[in-house]
């Protein structure tokens, strides 16, 4: 049985691949909605490019619903200087033709969890956790009824991307963050520990663009395109692709390892907001509340990638 899922992003390249290999892959996944934010870019081209990507894959029965334009309390940031002005810089990609599903992301998360089985469908996020938070506090009926939280945020052994001590999709909304860590659901978390493991080199790129296809070609161009930016900041042979890491741990969980931990997230500190306090070496008294990834099989990631992408 393929796992049910909704993915809440806003894409950005890596969210693009992370929403493709979903879409390769429907003996593992089934993705019942795609739900966009803002953060990488404004929600006018989150929403627009999660449509640009459903139509890249040839999946445009997947509805894409708008959701929250801002974080709960603060002013939005976002990210042009990784991803470029319309977030998915690199390929030329059409304008999408499909619409926006009619009504708000918010409510059809809380739909989609009511109208299921409780412990049935995952939350897959891939950006800033405005949507889920929003949700979880306008229905709070639908946290136990959610099956797994599988996201991508946060940071400890490679601390920060957008501040010294966060990573973005946290930073952008810690009190959504904080909401979710503390509630209760069973949290899988891809932190920039592994992400920062799973690079684009170019031989890897190579294999995306020797596809020979349409989803082939986009994917090695945005992954051109973003890998200028990190391999400038990080000195690193290619960049990170972060978003997918979430979708492959759902097709191939042995290729992921980590610790089941306490994680707190940082909200009042001037220096250290947003950041993931994780308790890796247990030393508070802290309940542990998620699953922090710290390992993946590289190669194996790649392997899986580029063959599921084969598929579209």
């Amino acid at each position: 049985m393929p796992r049910k899922i909704i993915i809440d992003t806003d894409p950005g390249q890596d969210d693009a691949v992370a929403i493709l290999l979903a879409l390769a892959s429907p003996e593992e996944i089934e993705v019942l909605g795609i739900t966009a934010v803002a953060g990488n870019v404004p929600l006018e081209l989150t929403a627009k490019n999660a449509r640009i990507v459903c139509e890249l894959a040839g999946h445009t029965d997947v509805p894409v619903y708008a959701g929250c334009d801002r974080p709960l309390n603060r002013p939005l940031v976002t990210a042009e200087h990784v991803h470029g002005k319309t977030g998915l810089d690199g390929p030329v990609l059409p304008d999408p033709e499909m619409p926006l599903a009619e009504g708000h992301a918010v409510d059809f998360i809380i739909d989609t969890l009511r109208a299921h089985e409780p412990g049935t469908v995952t939350l897959c996020p891939l950006g800033p956790l405005t949507n889920i938070a929003t949700a979880f506090r306008k229905a709070p009926d639908i946290i136990d009824r959610v099956q797994e939280i599988v996201l991508m945020g946060g940071a400890y052994f490679e601390v920060g991307n957008i501040t010294p001590t966060a990573e973005f999709n946290i930073y952008v909304d810690p009190e959504a963050a904080d909401i979710v860590f503390k509630s209760g659901i069973r949290i899988v978390v891809m932190p920039l520990d592994v992400t920062h493991d799973a690079l684009v080199t170019p031989h890897r790129n190579d294999a995306f663009r020797a596809l020979d296809s349409k989803v082939g070609h986009a994917v090695a161009e945005m992954t051109d395109f973003f890998e200028r930016f990190d391999i400038e900041k990080y000195g690193s042979e290619g960049a990170p692709l972060h978003d997918p890491c979430v979708t492959a741990y759902l097709i191939k969980p042995d290729l992921f390892s980590g610790r089941h931990i306490n994680v707190e997230i940082e909200t009042q500190s001037e220096l250290t907001l947003g950041m993931t306090v994780a308790d890796w070496w247990g030393v508070t008294d802290r309940s542990p509340n998620a699953m922090f990834i710290s390992d993946v099989d590289a190669q194996g990631f790649f392997d899986l990638l580029t063959e599921r992408l084969a598929r579209l």
